[in-house]
């Protein structure tokens, strides 16, 4: 695919608000885009740069057992079940050592688990 048909379709992609397939384009084509960003409209830029620091970062997705993980984690915090959220993270350390995953407790569950010592203020900023 020629350089100008890419930028084309990117182009188009996020007028639609085609963002799927506008990922999927700029992930596979990231290099050269990089050295062209220039030739993108400004919501194709910005997501070229998203794109790009969040593989530079390396962080995994998080997945459908983790999400479920974080969301009783949230649910026993939210009750102040201390027994259940004391059984929920005992088997997820490496879990709660992932900074991104902070982003994803409600305030109930970050106080709780400071105060367990799972977490550290320092994780929370």
């Amino acid at each position: 695919m020629q350089l100008s048909e890419l930028i084309a379709k990117i182009n188009k992609s996020v007028e639609d608000l085609d963002l799927i397939s506008t990922r999927k384009l700029i992930e596979a084509n990231i290099t050269i885009l990089n050295q062209n960003k220039n030739l993108l409209k400004s919501n194709a830029r910005e997501l070229l740069e998203f794109l790009t620091n969040h593989l530079d970062n390396e962080n995994k997705p998080l997945t459908r057992q983790e999400l479920g993980a974080i969301n009783s984690i949230n649910a026993y915090a939210s009750r102040f079940d201390v027994r259940g959220l004391k059984l929920s993270i005992k088997d997820k350390a490496q879990l709660l050592l992932r900074k991104d995953v902070i982003l994803y407790l409600n305030a109930d569950a970050k106080i709780l688990l400071e105060g367990l010592g799972a977490i550290t203020k320092d994780d929370q900023q």
